[in-house]
């Protein structure tokens, strides 16, 4: 039988073979006024070769063929090793080379945090997992550069733009990655319960040699070749460098128990570990681990508005390019009225997001600077990382329906960026402790505040939309103790709108910035997508974000 009952039509081709850097107008204006124009041309060919459908194909298979766990060998010595799919390590791989790892702290060149935002967010669109361990290799070197002869062993190995796989020890390898290790079953967030236990080998305190009992409860990448981990000695908890491998050249007591089944970022590999007796050295000083671990956390923080500003611009990129393709009731989605509200609302979120994502890349590259930079570092960053992940997964959901039926399958882009938008509201620091974090910055330095609503007032301060948020977050934050803190997402939702309307105003065109504020600022604003006033100018809108080839 030769049965035919229906020909494929209506059917949107696969987004690829793109350039994610060439068709991201607002990401380029930002890298050039980050003092990055010399580094186009390479994020161009960048951008190209992510966009490409061998690209969109190793990171489906990245996602499909999960990591596997090997405790033993055949021989059945321990052996905890994490095998990975050939596209894994080729995004490990093509990272490094684009030297996504250490760019800001070994390349001195004018725009090298612009030039390494820009790269970051465009690898973590097209394959988001291989981000966790390059984004906690980042954020150690700030901490280990404060352990001189350490880190001048470390260095070379750290800021390679080579990429060395091999599970041997890493003074014999080419290149290295370091992870972190806090979370415990029983205290969560709460490392300050932390039971992991440090004993002294030789010497103690900074840079003496200790052995390390306990577990890990979430231990992310363990396949990296050191991790940072806290842990409890007799004057409190302090901060290890824990290799994979002891000085000696054996495998080091870090037992792998199973790797985890996540909802998205399948793969990376996050594990459950214990430590029985491992050899590590302490770093920072002894009793003054979190404050030494919280230093690596505030660049992943970072890190992770970078990641969901990332997720949040492929899931715009996926919606408008099918609502241009596809048809229905006589039109293309792109040209119906509420579709283009939808998608015109998608795309002042994504703008939004990247330049908040490029101003607070230059607050870090020049922190010490001012007032107002270490505003933007210490309060803006965790109220930014709060917000910009928990938008992104409205933001994947409603790009999701952009999609229909189509959207919801597992096959499809939108299944795996809905999957992925969760986790970076979660680790390193949920919701909550995000916003309390922006309530301790601004205790702790009153002057950056004072001199960040000042900035916001130069540039605000004429609009009637904007003004009752400028004048309500000083007396916000002159509440009671328990009252702020009750208040404390409130607040860091009223923030960082202000700062994203301040940005918007000073870089993007009037139809973006008047948009946004006309939206965001409005009474019936319910954070629904969709729900645009009329008058704004969603051609120019969607022209800016997604220019038609």
């Amino acid at each position: 039988m030769n049965w035919k009952t229906h020909e494929v039509t209506n059917v949107v081709p696969e987004l690829k073979n793109y350039n994610l850097y060439s068709t991201d107008i607002a990401l380029q204006e930002a890298v050039r006024r980050g003092g990055g124009a010399a580094y186009e041309e390479e994020l161009t060919r960048h951008g190209g070769l992510l966009g490409s459908a061998e690209m969109v194909q190793m990171a489906e298979d990245a996602n499909h063929f999960k990591p596997e766990l090997h405790t033993f060998d055949r021989q059945g010595n321990r052996i905890d090793r994490v095998e990975f799919h050939p596209a894994w390590h080729g995004f490990m791989k093509m990272a490094r080379e684009h030297d996504l790892i250490a760019r800001p702290f070994s390349d001195s060149r004018p725009g090298a945090w612009a030039a390494y935002a820009a790269g970051f967010s465009m690898h973590g669109q097209i394959e988001a997992g291989s981000q966790c361990p390059n984004s906690m290799t980042f954020a150690c070197i700030p901490v280990l550069q404060k352990e001189p002869e350490l880190f001048e062993q470390l260095a070379p190995k750290l800021y390679s733009l080579s990429y060395d796989a091999r599970d041997i020890p890493f003074e014999q390898k080419s290149s290295m990655l370091v992870g972190m290790g806090m979370t415990e079953k029983q205290g969560g967030s709460d490392v300050r319960a932390n039971s992991t236990r440090a004993t002294p080998l030789r010497g103690e305190g900074r840079g003496a040699e200790y052995e390390i009992t306990g577990h890990k409860w979430f231990f992310s990448a363990p396949m990296c070749d050191a991790h940072l981990v806290l842990a409890r000695t007799e004057n409190g908890l302090s901060c290890f460098f824990v290799p994979r491998w002891r000085p000696d050249g054996t495998k080091n007591a870090i037992h792998i128990q199973r790797l985890k089944e996540k909802v998205g970022n399948r793969s990376n590999s996050s594990s459950e570990v214990e430590f029985l007796g491992a050899w590590g050295r302490m770093i920072g000083e002894e009793g003054r681990g979190i404050p030494t671990i919280i230093e690596m956390a505030s660049y992943t923080r970072l890190n992770c508005v970078m990641g969901s500003t990332g997720t949040i611009r492929q899931a715009l990129v996926q919606s408008i390019h099918y609502a241009r393709g596809r048809q229905a009731f006589g039109k293309y989605l792109v040209d119906q009225p509420l579709m283009r509200n939808v998608l015109a609302d998608l795309a002042l979120e994504s703008e939004a997001a990247t330049q908040l994502m490029m101003r607070l890349t230059e607050a870090f590259a020049r922190a010490e600077d001012s007032p107002l930079q270490r505003a933007y570092k210490r309060i803006v960053t965790p109220a930014s990382k709060y917000w910009v992940a928990k938008r992104s997964i409205e933001l994947t959901g409603e790009a999701m329906e952009v999609f229909g039926g189509n959207g919801y399958m597992d096959e499809g882009p939108m299944g795996r960026l809905y999957r992925e938008a969760p986790v970076i509201s979660i680790w390193e620091g949920s919701g909550n402790v995000m916003a309390l974090d922006m309530l301790r910055a601004i205790g702790r330095e009153p002057d950056a505040l004072e001199a960040l609503m000042a900035d916001l007032a130069s540039v605000c301060g004429d609009d009637a939309r904007l003004r009752p948020s400028l004048e309500a977050i000083p007396r916000a934050f002159r509440q009671d103790a328990d009252t702020l803190e009750f208040l404390a997402r409130r607040e860091a939702q009223r923030l960082i709108l202000l700062v994203q309307a301040r940005l918007l105003r000073e870089f993007a065109p009037a139809p973006v910035a008047d948009a946004f504020i006309a939206s965001r600022f409005d009474d019936q604003w319910g954070r629904v997508f969709g729900t645009l006033p009329a008058g704004v100018n969603v051609a120019a809108i969607l022209e800016r974000a997604f220019p038609i080839a």
